[in-house]
């Protein structure tokens, strides 16, 4: 069910994101999709952006496309623009790479703002990770679970931080079989079986996540956001069957913009009406596309001992307590 909107006389858009200077942000996957709209948007307000990729390549590409804005919009130099970007290498699904990430953002900053986890992958042929992880899981949510607890103390350093993470709609038919967390052997492995049931994760995990917090007055918030149905490289790549790609075409005219489909996380990460443990997604056509809103996840997402089971399992995967 779709909440109101902002408080200003329309719907919430980017002119309703407020002077972001001096805030820090890390964002994951920032090269492209909504993590590059959104850390576009951001720098243009004033923030300081940490682009997390996986390719050095992509992430250069994407600074250049993010401080070829500010010419566009005449406030600073190209320069003084790339200066509040800064790159770091990480594959969010090998949690050696976070690791590695987590300790030289905590050598270089003091404190972190703002953390969105945004990479990840869909709908992929069932590969397990350097760590023997479901690949789709470690990737959505295992990685940034255990990039969220070694960043934590920089959180907890700065002003009214916030985390992020971007779930979907497709969390409405996850899973979880416990027994069987590498979708090996109780039910046969569907690429998108095993992304619903990441998306689930990410939201299970900001809802227990706001419930710990809110339990140790950490002065964090949680909150989650989706972008409906947004023509980006996740929505359409992976294993897609024959007759979405011959339909791609006409599937592309029913997606959003990715500049549209960052608003939701952009509201989640900006509005200073936000509270811990809300969903924000677009309010339109079914939460398919349009300006954002609060909305509702399903019933399984709210599911406290579905929540302490995966918390569980993931501080056990990644070998660390959090909270």
């Amino acid at each position: 069910m779709a909440g109101t909107t902002s408080g200003s006389a329309g719907p919430w858009s980017t002119y309703d994101i407020g002077d972001q200077t001096g805030r820090v942000a890390l964002i994951t996957g920032a090269n492209s999709g909504i993590g590059l709209e959104a850390a576009r948007e951001l720098a243009l307000k004033g923030a300081t952006i940490i682009l997390a990729c996986r390719s050095l390549q992509r992430a250069e590409a994407a600074v250049s496309d993010i401080a070829s804005s500010f010419a566009v919009a005449g406030s600073i130099d190209q320069a003084e623009a790339r200066d509040r970007l800064v790159i770091e290498l990480v594959d969010v699904g090998v949690l050696g790479s976070v690791r590695d990430l987590a300790d030289r953002v905590s050598a270089s900053h003091s404190r972190l703002d703002l953390l969105i986890n945004n990479a990840g992958i869909m709908a992929v042929p069932r590969s397990l990770t350097v760590d023997g992880i479901e690949s789709q899981l470690a990737t959505n949510h295992l990685g940034h679970f255990l990039l969220t607890a070694r960043l934590f103390p920089l959180l907890q350093a700065a002003d009214a931080a916030r985390v992020v993470s971007i779930a979907s709609l497709a969390h409405r038919r996850g899973r979880f079989d416990f027994e069987d967390m590498t979708l090996s052997s109780s039910h046969p492995y569907t690429p998108m079986g095993a992304y619903q049931r990441s998306k689930l994760a990410n939201l299970l995990f900001t809802y227990e996540l706001q419930r710990r917090l809110s339990a140790t007055n950490a002065g964090v918030l949680a909150v989650a956001a989706h972008p409906g149905l947004t023509d980006t490289s996740l929505a359409t790549g992976g294993d897609r069957p024959v007759w979405f790609r011959l339909l791609r075409p006409v599937v592309g005219q029913l997606l959003q913009g990715p500049i549209t489909g960052a608003l939701p996380t952009l509201r989640a990460a900006t509005d200073p009406t936000v509270v811990g443990g809300q969903y924000y997604g677009p309010g339109k056509f079914q939460e398919t596309s349009g300006p954002p809103v609060i909305v509702a996840s399903n019933a399984r997402s709210h599911d406290p001992s579905l929540a302490t089971r995966l918390w569980a399992w993931s501080e056990q995967a990644v070998g660390l307590s959090f909270l």
